[in-house]
């Protein structure tokens, strides 16, 4: 059986790899079978309905592995979910997204280890960056942060078109007093060319870590909690210093738009995302660090949202805004 060509897709909250993703789906050879396997650090799985419903996913088959860092705890949900995606896509590229808090280093061992090698040609890891960020000591000292740029055939440095005339050359300050060398290519809204998959891949000698993950183990959507008569469920997650809070509304809720956009646009964490069935249409909205992106999407089977913050506590008074925004 000939190889699959397998890229990874990293970098930390907030870089851009959905829309990175987005852009080479858009961009792939048509007659070519492609698989996507995504992890999410929340549990309810918004990048999915984030691809899925945007009309770049015809050839394309779509697996997620939510609940935190698929390269640790998760390694056996990450090994049924893509043993599954294989053999029910039998894709010619595969595509992997970690969450924006994953490890690499475990994912590119399990990857080129014994039991893929030969099914997968495990070609160039992608790390995207935001090189704004490179100076903030809550990214560059972050252990995470470093793995990625750690474990990067090439570093994109997307969103270039927001950058000062400072953040490339601080970028490059950093990666050399790292003693990082990949090249690095500015992106601007994750459009890459995709030629970049097809570069190979090198050892990397990326630092072990012990960090311990809250994970349970479940499969996406099999997993979950049963519905509430209420009509909505919210789980809750944490792990690397952060908390993600994700709420599912059943389709027969829909939220009042206006309510909801100034909800969404006023709430202070530090990502959200969400598809949410309003009385103008299925909106989609993805907010980090203050940058909004929002749209309108053709279907979705409910409504779903996730926010990742810094400290615990948030999720009640987030619970308590969505369902004021919802109409009687």
């Amino acid at each position: 059986m000939k190889q699959i060509p397998t890229n990874i897709i990293t970098g930390f909250l907030g870089a851009g790899k959905t829309t990175a993703i987005r852009h080479l789906l858009a961009h792939k050879p048509p007659q070519q079978r492609w698989a996507l396997l995504i992890n999410e650090f929340g549990e309810v799985g918004i990048d999915a309905a984030l691809l899925n419903q945007s009309g770049e996913t015809d050839n394309i088959l779509v697996r997620e592995v939510p609940g935190g860092c698929l390269c640790c705890t998760n390694q056996l949900n990450l090994q049924i979910a893509l043993n599954l995606l294989l053999s029910r896509a039998r894709p010619q590229r595969l595509l992997i997204e970690p969450t924006g808090l994953g490890h690499p280093r475990e994912l590119l061992e399990l990857l080129s280890g014994e039991y893929y090698r030969e099914v997968l040609s495990l070609q160039a890891t992608l790390t995207l960056v935001d090189a704004r960020h490179i100076t903030d000591k809550r990214y560059h000292d972050h252990a995470v942060f470093n793995q990625q740029l750690q474990a990067a055939d090439i570093i994109l440095a997307n969103k270039a078109d927001l950058y000062s005339a400072k953040n490339l050359p601080q970028l490059h300050s950093f990666l050399d007093k790292n003693g990082l060398s990949q090249p690095v290519i500015p992106l601007t809204r994750g459009a890459m060319e995709p030629d970049l998959l097809d570069q190979p891949s090198r050892a990397v000698a990326v630092p072990t870590h012990t960090q311990r993950h809250n994970t349970p183990s479940m499969d996406y959507e099999e997993g979950l909690p049963p519905m509430p008569e209420q009509g909505y469920l919210r789980i809750d997650h944490q792990g690397e210093g952060y908390f993600s809070n994700g709420w599912i509304f059943e389709p027969n809720h829909v939220f009042d738009y206006r309510k909801l956009m100034a909800l969404l646009n006023q709430t202070p964490a530090i990502r959200l995302k969400g598809v949410f069935i309003t009385n103008r249409g299925i909106l989609r909205f993805n907010r980090t660090d203050g940058e909004t992106t929002s749209d309108f999407i053709d279907e979705t089977a409910d409504s779903r949202v996730e926010q990742i913050t810094r400290r615990q506590g948030d999720e009640q008074q987030m619970e308590q805004w969505l369902t004021h925004c919802l109409l009687p």
